[in-house]
């Protein structure tokens, strides 16, 4: 199955009231649903005798975040709106976006989350200080991950 035919796919469920698909092509397995309003693309494709390798790719409108309640009703995760690699920088050789203890406003860039080579900026979407990073720079990510705890 060619990208075309999957990013059509994509289209289609993203178009239509349907909440997920799957399609299976020989030993190609799509799976495609729709998660708070995004489009998330999840394929398995068999790479040696018994292993079967899983990856998600967010089809439509990766600029937005998570934000979760947590036990705390002043504490908020910051999670990550798409699959890929963490960066806590902008490249090696500068400083960290943001560490424990920053004060932080809302649309802030606090991080980087690296997804099919684009690079696509992690924002605050409230006012308060950073008391946890819960990921590690250049650490991979999923979907839904809480990044940051912000109070």
């Amino acid at each position: 199955m060619d990208i075309d035919k999957i990013m059509m796919l994509v289209d289609k469920v993203a178009a239509s009231p349907i909440s997920s698909l799957s399609v299976e092509e020989g030993s190609l397995k799509i799976s495609i649903k729709k998660q708070g309003g995004q489009v998330v693309t999840t394929s398995e494709v068999p790479v040696a005798a018994n292993a079967v390798t899983k990856t998600e790719v967010p089809a439509i409108q990766p600029d937005f975040q998570v934000t979760k309640e947590v036990a705390h009703d002043d504490l908020k995760e910051i999670a990550a709106p798409i699959v890929g690699v963490f960066y806590e920088a902008p490249n090696p050789k500068s400083e960290a976006f943001v560490q424990v203890g920053d004060s932080v406003k809302k649309g802030q860039v606090i991080g980087l989350i690296e997804a099919m080579k684009l690079m696509n900026e992690i924002e605050s979407d409230v006012d308060g200080v950073i008391t946890d990073i819960l990921v590690e720079n250049e650490q991979g990510v999923e979907y839904g991950q809480p990044l940051f705890k912000i109070k």
